[in-house]
């Protein structure tokens, strides 16, 4: 099974990624985690180029199809063949990312970087997406305190800017109500990890049961 964590940085998405990881080993599953952009050796350098703070000028198309690409090459080397040993393959940020972000908040379209991705990806879909939906008030306070207000380019976008990622995630969510499922992420980590370990679970149970017949 492929399962995604999405939500804007400060969400708490990573931290309850590793603690259901943590709960699925213990129940005997096989877990890969992984994250985006990034996960694969290419992937990754493909990644230090997106978030490098000395490409300001990055064209917007081009920030796009930068994650495509790296996306591609971590879904075709990386995603892919664990999903073919029975793995299951939990990333941290996928294609909703890039809708969200550059569809979005770069004005480009969701519909139309979705079409792009599909196309690119030959509609490899998540069986399973958490969106992890969170205050930008409670967010900015986390990571403040993780001392992670600036990391890279887009860590240093302006609330307008975060606003319209939010609003893209909100129409992705409304879109793809069977697939994506929204977490109350401001809630505290242990509240947010049992609601995406029980969703999870119900939907392990509804594959295997699928499976089985």
């Amino acid at each position: 099974m492929f399962i995604t964590f999405e939500g804007m940085d400060g969400s708490g998405k990573t931290t309850a990624l590793l603690k259901v990881k943590e709960e699925l080993e213990r129940l005997n599953y096989k877990v890969l985690i992984t994250r985006e952009p990034g996960g694969e050796v290419i992937a990754e350098q493909i990644r230090q180029i997106i978030l490098d703070n000395k490409n300001k000028d990055m064209d917007a198309w081009t920030e796009a199809l930068l994650f495509i690409a790296s996306r591609n090459q971590h879904l075709q080397k990386v995603i892919k063949p664990a999903l073919e040993k029975n793995i299951i393959v939990i990333s941290d940020r996928f294609i909703d990312s890039t809708s969200a972000y550059q569809g979005s908040a770069r004005n480009i379209g969701v519909d139309v970087v979705s079409e792009v991705q599909q196309i690119v990806l030959k509609n490899c879909l998540p069986d399973l997406t958490l969106f992890f939906d969170v205050s930008f008030s409670e967010a900015e306070k986390r990571m403040q305190i993780r001392g992670e207000s600036s990391k890279n380019r887009l860590d240093k976008e302006e609330n307008n800017f975060k606003q319209k990622v939010y609003q893209g995630y909100l129409e992705l969510v409304k879109n793809n109500p069977k697939r994506i499922k929204v977490i109350d992420a401001n809630k505290d980590i242990d509240q947010v990890y049992n609601q995406a370990i029980k969703i999870i679970l119900e939907k392990l149970k509804e594959n295997e049961k699928r499976t089985s017949n």
